[in-house]
């Protein structure tokens, strides 16, 4: 019998459908989604959603574990702060720590690190201070701390980004032990295509995997829960409204009367009344929507896109990165530096940082994405960029989702 599959977007890709039928081939698997934004991932894609029955899949959560979105009303209007722009841009490039393995120089000191996990679960001890000393890091790619105004002119604060070294650790880790490795061996080669890593929740790896995951959500939480705090500060400002969400996770949910374990790789939870921060490119509009009780979100197994989706890769985007001598040197790429300079700055967004592999131009629309899910989705702002920060050129990083 074929298993449920819900199919959003045009053009459909068709690596990325081959990927989530793969992963439905696994007997563990009750369903499947691919939302609008999908594209090709490791093992699991982009914008894909699996449900298991009592299994969970690390190559589904994928390397950037807890990767996900907050956002957070302030109680400033756009016109106070536009004349203050490029220096409170600069200040927050210069203040919060963007790259791959940056560490934050102001410790941060949090309950989780006092979380029974770190001792149950062995592996983990190695990496809690690598986890302690980049709490609060942004780390590079697609990650980003950016100011919207909203339709009413308020100011929001919108940040995207995971668990940076410490999920992405655990999660090469975990996969090791999978493939009967040790958990600090290095990490092989991946296939795209090959079948999505899955155990059962009764087994002990299983069981551990998960309670590694829940422990890597809190750790992104709370670093998102900084950076935002962080940039208040700058501002001078007071949260209002905060909205956040994973969407590089698994949960447990029922659906259809059946308790089921949903992976979401780059896709937002969408139930009924919850909200969730979606972004776009960094020269396109953001919103706050919330899911809708529909027989199409029910197919959709309550989940929504998590950004625009790619039209190129990023070495289409930005070409070939080689480093030599501590220098990058680049070849071919479709997208110059002017250009992305150019797109932002006719918008009158201030940009600090950022590559060409993250220009707009190598993103879809946002609002033609989530036109495949208005039946299951409504829309309740939408965020205008104003100021983005993000990791420049120079900065290579492994911990993208």
């Amino acid at each position: 019998m074929e298993k449920p599959l819900e199919i959003r977007g045009v053009p459909v890709d068709e690596g990325a459908l081959r990927q989530i039928r793969i992963c439905l081939a696994d007997e563990e698997a009750a369903a499947g989604v691919l939302c609008a934004d999908h594209h090709l991932g490791y093992s699991m894609p982009i914008g894909g959603v699996v449900a298991y029955r009592n299994a969970i899949s690390p190559s589904g959560v994928g390397y950037d574990i807890a990767c996900g979105n907050k956002a957070v009303r302030t109680d400033l209007r756009a016109d106070e702060i536009r004349p203050d722009l490029p220096r409170i841009m600069e200040t927050i490039y210069r203040t919060l720590e963007f790259g791959m393995g940056r560490r934050n120089p102001v410790p941060v000191d949090h309950a989780l690190f006092e979380d029974p996990t770190w001792k149950d679960v062995k592996v983990l001890r190695e990496l809690k201070d690598l986890a302690a000393c980049q709490l609060g890091t942004i780390g590079a790619g697609n990650h980003y701390v950016d100011l919207f105004e909203d339709e009413t002119g308020w100011v929001w604060i919108g940040v995207h980004f995971g668990s940076r070294g410490f999920g992405h650790k655990t999660a090469s880790g975990f996969l090791n032990l999978a493939r009967n490795k040790s958990f600090s061996a290095r990490p092989g080669g991946e296939d795209m295509h090959a079948r999505a890593t899955v155990l059962s929740l009764d087994s002990p790896l299983g069981q551990d995997y998960y309670a590694s995951m829940q422990l890597a959500g809190r750790y992104a939480y709370a670093g998102r829960d900084y950076v935002c705090r962080r940039v208040l500060d700058i501002l001078g400002a007071r949260a209002m409204e905060e909205i956040h969400n994973h969407h590089n996770f698994a949960w447990k949910e029922e659906h259809g009367g059946e308790k089921l374990l949903v992976v979401r790789k780059g896709a937002t939870p969408a139930w009924p009344g919850q909200k969730c921060f979606i972004g776009g490119s960094m020269g396109d509009l953001a919103v706050i929507a919330e899911g809708v009780d529909t027989p199409a979100a029910r197919k959709l197994i309550r989940s929504t896109v998590h950004g625009a989706g790619r039209v190129m890769s990023r070495t289409q985007a930005a070409g070939k990165k080689r480093w030599r001598g501590g220098k990058l040197h680049r070849t071919g790429g479709q997208i110059t530096r002017q250009q992305m300079n150019a797109y932002v700055k006719e918008r009158g967004i201030v940009l600090r940082g950022a590559d060409t592999d993250e220009a707009p131009q190598a993103y879809k629309r946002l609002g033609e994405v989530l036109a495949h899910h208005a039946d299951s989705l409504r829309i309740l702002h939408r965020l205008t960029p104003i100021g983005v920060a993000m990791a420049g050129p120079e900065v290579r990083d492994d911990y993208k989702d």
